[in-house]
């Protein structure tokens, strides 16, 4: 049975994914902020576990990787992250870009690299970060948001590296764009459901080999330009 850990598991996207992958027949660890798992999070059935996480918190960090160190961990999903209001140049705020950056380019990274023995002891050897195409660079036509694109697109470079550095050892290393999906990120009037989007990302993820390491994957399976 493979193991799938999804980081930001409580809600949205990661929750559906932790619901399908169990459904699956996966093992899965699933994290979450805060002493208890929400209601959701907890109401799935399944070989799941729970695991309090808050990932800009180093000492968290560390200790969620002893709670692990004995277990092979097939895919990794990065999925916890925040939006900024899309504040435009003219009222950018710098304690609350060093904040985004912290959640959305370093956090992943650091978790990434105290699990990687982890990932890389297991027979998928994958870990795929929910990126966003808002940190495309290629694809950036507009003005709007700066703090949150450069986030994206921080972590996107990160990536690049990470899948790199570990191609020798077989790590297959993406990042995602999911959609756009109604969660509280994405707001209501978005085009498709988190379940919808957790069942392209699975697909997506099923199909990807060593040559697909180190790209920038839609949630549907178009690559997406950097």
């Amino acid at each position: 049975m493979p193991t799938a850990l999804i980081v930001g598991a409580s809600r949205g996207i990661g929750l559906a994914l932790a619901e399908q992958y169990a459904g699956a027949g996966w093992r899965v660890l699933a994290t979450h902020r805060g002493t208890q798992a929400p209601a959701a999070l907890a109401g799935l059935t399944g070989d799941i576990g729970f695991y309090s996480l808050d990932a800009t918190d180093a000492d968290q960090i560390s200790a969620f990787a002893g709670e692990v160190e004995a277990l092979a961990i097939d895919l990794c999903i990065h999925n916890a992250g925040i939006a900024d209001p899309h504040t435009d140049f003219g009222d950018l705020d710098a304690e609350q870009w060093h904040q985004v950056l912290r959640v959305n380019t370093v956090a992943p990274i650091m978790v990434a690299q105290a699990l990687i023995d982890r990932v890389l002891a297991s027979k998928m050897k994958t870990i795929a970060f929910i990126s966003s195409e808002m940190g495309s660079i290629g694809r950036n036509d507009g003005a709007r948001a700066p703090i949150y694109r450069s986030s994206k697109a921080g972590l996107n470079a990160a990536v690049r590296c990470v899948a790199n550095q570990f191609r020798p050892q077989g790590l297959i290393a993406v990042v995602m764009h999911p959609g756009w999906v109604r969660t509280d990120m994405g707001g209501p009037a978005a085009t498709l459901s988190a379940q919808q989007s957790a069942a392209g990302i699975r697909d997506v993820i099923a199909g990807l080999s060593e040559p697909q390491s180190g790209r920038f994957w839609n949630y549907d399976g178009e690559e997406l330009t950097w």
